[in-house]
């Protein structure tokens, strides 16, 4: 056989060529979106000075976060005791505002103002209620300096005075518990001076209304006037407060059901029984307390009631603030 025949039978065909599929270009990467940074300054508020210049504030950032870059250049005015504001006149800006939210420019000034030392929302609460609660029993053991020297350590003959000691003492137990457990604080703190204030007011009045009730002279009132001790028992079983932050409704507890009618039914309630206790001690230190709480009580409930309205459109209209169908 030829040669060439046999090399020819040995060779193979060349196999075609297989084809690639084209890349696809890679994608131009994304442009970064341009941050416009913030410049803020702050001015102090009296004497319009100014204070501090920060520069490239993002602006996201919120009030309490420019507080807190304030802070680190004047260790003496922490987050707390500062009040910043856009106008002098202005209301103080909220910790949780955002800068860009603001009604400002790329730069804004903020007026500055210190608030004092502050304190802790909670502690002036548990101070204004272990006051009272310690000054009345100081009353009613009749601790020595306090009465004639005869009825020193003494005991009242009246089983009024020892249901009024009852009542108090249980009141303010109760507020501890409610300000320890179940009130939503909605500041973290307040001025100092306050709890001075606040103290003054709750400890003398305590101090006043025990000093009669538990006088060695005292007189009990007629007998029919003690049924008005419901009412300030009846204030020990309504626990109000929430940590959410919702319209409040009636529940399965019945003493709930007042907020079919008012905003504040805790105030309602307390009112009735400072109204019940005044009946049951008929004591004149302890009717002007009463009067004074429930102006108090009328003005807190009535800003609550409005921020109820400003801040849920489905509020319920029938309520009231504090009494049905009246105030």
């Amino acid at each position: 056989m030829d040669l060439l025949a046999l090399e020819a039978k040995n060779i193979k065909a060349p196999e075609p060529e297989k084809k690639t599929a084209p890349r696809p270009k890679p994608k131009p990467p994304k442009k970064a979106k341009r941050i416009v940074y913030f410049e803020v300054e702050i001015v102090d508020l009296k004497t319009k000075e100014k204070l501090l210049l920060l520069d490239k504030v993002e602006p996201t950032a919120t009030i309490l976060e420019i507080k807190a870059l304030f802070h680190k250049s004047y260790p003496k005015w922490y987050p707390a005791r500062q009040s910043l504001r856009l106008d002098p006149k202005a209301k103080c800006l909220r910790d949780e505002d955002i800068l860009q939210t603001l009604p400002v420019g790329t730069t804004a000034s903020f007026y500055f103002s210190d608030l004092g030392p502050q304190v802790t929302r909670g502690t002036v609460f548990l101070t204004e209620c272990v006051g009272p609660l310690i000054i009345y029993l100081m009353f009613y053991f009749r601790l020595p300096f306090i009465y004639a020297p005869k009825y020193d350590f003494s005991s009242s003959k009246h089983w009024v005075v020892h249901l009024a000691c009852m009542c108090h003492s249980f009141h303010y137990i109760k507020r501890i518990l409610e300000t320890l457990f179940v009130h939503r604080i909605s500041h973290g703190t307040m001025p100092l001076r306050n709890i001075l204030k606040n103290c003054g007011y709750y400890w003398c009045s305590a101090a006043w209304m025990a000093y009669y009730i538990n006088h060695p002279l005292y007189t009990t009132p007629c007998k029919q006037h003690l049924r008005a001790m419901s009412f300030f028992i009846l204030y020990f079983s309504f626990i109000s407060g929430s940590k959410a932050k919702k319209i409040p409704y009636p529940t399965k507890n019945p003493f709930t059901w007042m907020f079919w009618l008012v905003s504040c039914p805790n105030y309602t309630y307390e009112l009735g029984s400072w109204i019940g206790f005044t009946v049951m001690t008929q004591c004149v230190p302890v009717a002007f307390f009463t009067l004074v709480a429930f102006i108090q009580m009328t003005v807190w409930a009535k800003g609550k009631h409005r921020s109820y309205l400003k801040e849920f459109r489905d509020y319920p209209s029938l309520r009231s603030s504090i009494l049905p169908f009246i105030l």
